[in-house]
């Protein structure tokens, strides 16, 4: 019973969110906050730590997010109900939507180490995959 106990306690406390400064973030995190979000304000800044992984969220006051790996790259940028700001989005993807979607914005845009996932103002996913091909249309 002992050791069903002590597993619950370290298993509650190896998901543990942390508010952090934006100045606690990585280098490269900060970084893209000023070359791509200087005019916003932070709401907040989190660090969740797991028994073997890092990651960081940064929520802005206007709704708008990005989360970043534990080496500061952005896995995901979420801008709601506006375009996303110029130079997140991978050259090639921009060029893709752009000529086949010339009027939509893209708001949100994922990525991992299989695809790149983009949603659209028109309510498409599209998934690409790392060589930005596109793999999926939802």
């Amino acid at each position: 019973m002992l050791s069903c106990l002590v597993a619950l306690h370290f298993g509650a406390q190896a998901d543990d969110d942390k508010m952090i400064s934006v100045n606690q973030l990585p280098a490269s995190a900060q970084q893209c906050l000023k070359q791509h979000f200087s005019s916003e304000k932070v709401a907040y800044a989190k660090v969740d730590e797991d028994w073997f992984d890092k990651d960081y969220k940064v929520i802005f006051t206007n709704g708008n997010k990005v989360e970043f790996d534990k080496q500061g790259q952005w896995t995901e940028v979420d801008c709601q109900y506006s375009q996303l700001p110029t130079g997140i989005v991978p050259k090639a993807i921009a060029n893709y939507v752009q000529q086949n979607y010339p009027e939509v914005k893209i708001l949100k845009i994922e990525r991992d180490k299989h695809d790149y996932e983009v949603k659209l103002n028109n309510r498409l996913e599209l998934k690409f995959d790392l060589q930005f091909r596109l793999i999926d249309i939802d």
